[in-house]
């Protein structure tokens, strides 16, 4: 592909570096470009990166000028077949790509459903959740809380909110799981994951009963059996793997850190101060595709054609020194990060709480069940995922006092 002079000097937005520091990347970027780069997603395909603050809240207020169906991009007829981006950014029947009315027909259906979820009913199917996952494990005075533990709690409290039989999650797990990594299965777990929400939408077609289905299929936006199976499965991914490394990086935070460990045992009352750390500092989410300029227009001093595709760099706007000057330490009360996104194209309403109402109570049971719970490893030697897109490990080992020898 041609690169256009704007990009002669772009930097690449993906390579296994971005596993290392992202934050020295999205620094020196920072220093070289400004507040908008030019960049190069894989394959080299030309974009820009939003990185400043301020930036990125104006482009998501503003969807009438960059709008988020990817229809529009201008370099969409010159990807290959194959371009390993192609499922963020080709057009679905989704939500994600809707806009205008049409988007608040259907965002306004799941933020209503959503919102509907009783908070204490939602807490006791973590905590249940929470307490099977740990007997696995509690006798073993070891584990990985990342594959045993974070990985498999947002999935499985989502199938129980959707009212999948409890013989049929394992599968789901696994799906979600495979369909999330690299690999020859990927597409069929995707393929497998849509196939069992659309029999679910049927059942529920036949016989509405209660929970998060039955109140979509219920509500006056009245969604197609299309649009509630490409919606439901989109709220299932979203609430999996972000929610899962916001999970295993906050436990990472509280037992590496000072100001955490230390107090460990008095998890409760930190564990929302960590949560939110960790959304400044290693947010799961790092970076968005996309937004695409729906006119030609001036962003951060760089001139944006018609049809450009962003990338929205919410961990580089959290890391913004005009928001966030390293002399500001104290990030625990301050709730304006961008790691929810922003605007209509933000997660939806009642979602962030519902995502940190799982994260909480994971970590409130793991330590009122494990209370010395220790790193098996040096925090060095903790491995993070080689992802530009989401930031989280591949595991977190940990030794505790065996649930046997704590009651002998």
């Amino acid at each position: 592909m041609l690169l256009p002079p704007s990009h002669q000097d772009a930097a690449r937005l993906y390579g296994p570096e971005y596993a290392v520091d992202p934050a020295r990347i999205y620094g020196d970027m920072r220093r070289k470009h400004g507040r908008v780069a030019p960049v190069l997603l894989d394959g080299d395909v030309p974009a820009w990166f939003v990185l400043g603050y301020r930036e990125v809240y104006h482009v998501t207020s503003n969807p009438q000028i960059f709008g988020r169906d990817s229809r529009r991009w201008n370099l969409r007829d010159q990807l290959p077949p194959d371009w390993p981006l192609a499922p963020f950014v080709a057009w679905s029947p989704s939500v994600l790509h809707t806009e205008g009315a049409e988007h608040q027909r259907r965002a306004s259906a799941i933020s209503d459903a959503l919102d509907a979820i009783d908070r204490t009913e939602l807490a006791r199917i973590c905590e249940r959740t929470a307490d099977l996952l740990i007997d696995a494990f509690a006798n073993d005075g070891k584990a990985d809380l990342v594959r045993q533990y974070a990985q498999q709690i947002p999935i499985t409290v989502v199938a129980r909110l959707y009212g999948i039989p409890e013989t049929d999650i394992p599968a789901l797990v696994n799906d979600i799981e495979t369909a999330g990594a690299e690999g020859d299965q990927a597409l069929a777990a995707h393929q497998q994951t849509i196939v069992r929400i659309a029999q679910l939408i049927k059942e529920r077609r036949a016989e509405l009963g209660t929970g998060f289905p039955a109140r979509l299929i219920a509500h006056s936006a009245a969604l197609t059996d299309e649009e509630l199976t490409m919606d439901m499965h989109m709220v299932m991914v979203a609430a999996q793997q972000p929610t899962a490394d916001w999970i295993g990086n906050t436990l990472r935070l509280m037992l590496i850190d000072d100001q955490f460990s230390l107090t460990l045992q008095g998890g409760r009352s930190n564990a929302d101060q960590a949560l939110n750390e960790v959304l400044w500092k290693d947010t799961p989410i790092q970076n968005l595709v996309g937004r695409w300029a729906a006119q030609d227009y001036q962003l951060g001093g760089r001139r944006i054609s018609k049809g450009d595709l962003l990338v929205l760099g919410l961990a580089a706007a959290n890391a913004d020194p005009q928001v966030r000057p390293a002399s500001f330490a104290d990030v625990n009360v301050n709730r304006a990060h961008m790691s929810f996104a922003h605007g209509e194209h933000s997660c939806p309403f009642a979602a962030p709480e519902i995502a940190q109402v799982i994260a909480r109570t994971a970590i409130e049971v793991l330590l009122d069940r494990t209370p010395d719970i220790e790193m098996a490893v040096p925090p060095e030697d903790l491995r993070w995922r080689q992802s530009t897109w989401l930031r989280g490990l591949y595991s977190l080992p940990v030794t505790f006092t065996p649930a046997s020898a704590r009651r002998g």
